[in-house]
């Protein structure tokens, strides 16, 4: 019995922390620009008093690690998009929405929360944004989806427009496709 409960720990080990070392792999290429913050950032920035910015304050409280990845290299483009889909594949991410406009493909998708709104992971992919730039967005924590566009304005986040696109269409929806 010991054997067995030891087997499927050591087998459900790599789904756990897949989401922590999928990407991981993208922080420190030549050809790809990376922003990660972890939870003591997030924790750090929410410490701060003030009282103009208190609803991304309490937002950046629920967030547990933001990761976002930009790159102009076709292949670490091919490299972002097969990681992407074999992530999307393994952690259960749901298609909160896709558009496809003038060479430019992007892919939201969530892995929800409690609610229709909250929501424990996002996923963003955009193929041809800016000068013909790959944008890959992994966020995590646990936290309303229609507090997302605070953040990307606060942070200036690549895709920020995509997202506040699809936290409008996403009120009171489980995800619009």
């Amino acid at each position: 019995m010991k054997t067995l409960v030891l087997t499927v720990v050591f087998a459900l080990m790599p789904t756990l922390f897949f989401a922590q070392t999928a990407f991981d792999k993208f922080d420190g290429q030549d050809d790809v620009t990376a922003v990660v913050v972890n939870k003591k950032m997030f924790k750090m920035m929410g410490d701060v008093k003030s009282k103009e910015n208190q609803q991304y304050l309490n937002l950046i409280k629920k967030l547990d690690n933001l990761r976002v990845f930009t790159t102009q290299s076709a292949r670490v483009t091919s490299d972002m998009k097969a990681t992407s889909e074999k992530y999307i594949k393994s952690a259960g991410l749901e298609e909160l929405m896709r558009v496809t406009d003038k060479g430019q493909n992007i892919k939201i998708l969530v892995k929800s929360g409690a609610t229709d709104t909250n929501v424990r992971e996002l996923l963003m992919f955009i193929e041809g944004a800016g000068k013909n730039e790959t944008v890959l967005m992994s966020l995590t924590g646990n936290f309303d989806l229609n507090d997302i566009s605070l953040l990307t304005d606060k942070m200036n986040l690549p895709g920020g427009d995509n997202l506040k696109s699809a936290t409008k269409g996403s009120k009171g929806t489980k995800g619009a496709k």
